[in-house]
């Protein structure tokens, strides 16, 4: 089956050209950079994967013990959201909600889309002069930004991981598997 990108995919590709006032912003470092990079590949395919899920499979888990796909996409939605503002240096314990879980799919879909915008917000101003600094991180802890950042790529990674096996186990091939052109 061909697939055409869709417009969304398109327009959060350009997101961090739009908010820079139509000039692409340049990270404030390398490590910045890297990140930009791991958060193009996320931003385009987690979103990717919620709008391909069915809304009347947000409610698939495939064991009970497991979150619903909702949960998943609620849950990456509330941790880009309080761990970027915690990078960006708010004071706020991080969280891994999924509260509003049963919200409709469009909704659950922009909340996502929004916080991986947010996300870009912050990590392009990632410097590495602060990377020893403790930020409030996860369990109300406390941890380097540098640790925080090694958390919100591996997060980003993990729950697209879960959210391309639940499109597979309902027949759906995930965006990140799909054919290039």
């Amino acid at each position: 089956m061909k697939r055409t990108p869709s417009l969304t995919v398109l327009a959060l590709l350009a997101l961090p050209t739009l908010a820079a006032g139509q000039q692409p912003q340049q990270p404030a470092s390398a490590l910045a950079a890297a990140m930009r990079t791991i958060w193009q590949r996320a931003a385009a395919n987690m979103p990717a994967a919620a709008d391909d899920m069915p809304a009347e499979k947000f409610t698939f888990k495939p064991t009970p013990q497991q979150k619903s796909f909702a949960e998943i996409i609620t849950h990456e939605a509330d941790a880009n959201q309080t761990l970027c503002a915690a990078l960006a240096g708010g004071q706020n314990t991080p969280t891994e909600s999924t509260a509003g879980a049963s919200a409709p799919k469009e909704q659950l879909v922009a909340r996502l889309r929004q916080s991986f915008h947010y996300c870009c917000n912050v990590i392009l101003q990632i410097n590495e002069t602060t990377l020893g600094d403790s930020i409030p991180f996860f369990g109300g802890r406390r941890n380097t930004r540098a640790r925080a950042i090694i958390a919100l790529a591996q997060d980003w990674a993990d729950h697209y991981a879960q959210a391309a096996m639940y499109l597979r186990l309902n027949g759906i091939l995930p965006p990140s598997a799909r054919p290039r052109r």
